[in-house]
């Protein structure tokens, strides 16, 4: 399948595939898509059962949001990219540099984790969102993405549209991914460049046991924790994510 996407920036500059979390679009990349764009071609996409892409029936497995990556980059007659992904696009990440190591050149993982139980959260909460649709857990949410005071001082109304626009059924079957996913053995076998960002306040991926984990496993990671943050923190730390990344692709 060939994911909803958007390219900018230079045809001749090395590409970078930005991937989202589960919950929104490749427009969560706004803070950071301008700057990105002047030296890289910047490719942002829609996770399947997301935006612009299908919703083909699910459930889906990390597999499978990771072979249209690889299906997207044939497409785009890219041999090799480097990718950045926040949360279910950071697990997207490890998987593509597990089981496709000659397509990734350097990798960016944000407010992520190989494995993030427990399954029976994910079972409900697709549940709960085939039941009664995303606009019953966006408040929940936004207390886990934004930190109290970021939440205080920001309109997150264009957010919030973005999280209640995902198809219901595409949020539900993208949590089975996360419900069944375990790619904790494969991290020592990463061999790109890995850079791991955590957010301090992050409670759904809290970096001691996410960030540090996929840190300490792959060969010569790198780890930076900023705060204050939580777990959508390209949204809320803009300028400080998108320095961090492009000092790792230089």
């Amino acid at each position: 399948m060939i994911p909803h996407h958007r390219v900018t920036g230079p045809e001749d500059a090395p590409v970078l595939v930005l991937s989202n979390s589960l919950g929104t679009t490749l427009d969560m990349w706004k803070p950071q898509a301008a700057k990105l764009a002047r030296t890289f071609r910047l490719v942002r996409y829609d996770t399947r059962g997301h935006g612009g892409s299908d919703t083909p029936p699910g459930p889906y497995a990390i597999e499978d949001v990771g072979r249209d990556v690889l299906d997207l980059l044939d497409d785009l007659g890219v041999e090799k990219a480097h990718f950045a992904g926040l949360s279910l696009g950071g697990m997207t990440g490890q998987w593509l540099a597990i089981n496709a190591p000659e397509r990734i050149d350097r990798l960016v993982l944000l407010c992520t984790s190989p494995k993030m139980g427990p399954a029976e959260m994910w079972v409900d909460r697709a549940k709960t969102v085939r039941e009664q649709g995303t606009e019953a857990i966006v408040d929940g949410t936004f207390e886990r993405w934004f930190t109290e005071d970021y939440r205080s001082n920001n309109d997150l109304s264009d957010l919030r549209a973005m999280f209640v626009g995902v198809p219901d059924e595409g949020y539900a079957s993208c949590c089975a991914i996360i419900e069944r996913m375990d790619l904790t053995d494969g991290l020592p076998n990463v061999k790109a460049p890995t850079l791991v960002i955590g957010g301090a306040q992050d409670p759904a991926t809290p970096p001691d046991d996410h960030a540090a984990v996929i840190a300490g496993a792959i060969p010569r990671a790198r780890l930076e924790i900023v705060d204050p943050g939580a777990h959508l923190l390209n949204v809320e730390r803009p300028q400080e994510v998108t320095d961090l990344i492009r000092e790792h692709l230089r």
